[in-house]
């Protein structure tokens, strides 16, 4: 279950990080709400995991999870560049994802 929050987390995460571009700036009401319940969530769910899973391996997890999600969001959601050299660099951290949950 503990793997299960630490995915929770990173998926609120991207909502969040994805969010910040809607709430323009903090000015428009329910994206910004929304953002902030996302931010609390993920640190909620993250802190679930942490209970049982180390802090470096747990927090490098949730953080390559919001990365990786958040430009392939960016991609699908603002036209942002999908490169060979970006989605190289994603795979990489997908990489270092694994490896740490192999490791843990």
């Amino acid at each position: 279950m503990v793997w299960a929050y630490l995915v929770i987390a990173g998926v609120f995460e991207i909502v969040w990080a994805i969010g910040l571009k809607y709430t323009d700036g903090f000015s428009r009401l329910w994206p910004s709400i929304g953002t902030a319940l996302a931010m609390v969530l993920s640190v909620t769910f993250l802190g679930l995991a942490m209970k049982s899973l180390p802090v470096g391996t747990a927090y490098a997890i949730w953080t390559g999870i919001g990365a990786v999600g958040t430009v392939l969001m960016g991609i699908v959601l603002f036209a942002e560049p999908a490169t060979a050299l970006r989605l190289a660099c994603v795979g990489l951290i997908v990489t270092g994802i694994i490896g740490l949950k192999l490791t843990a």
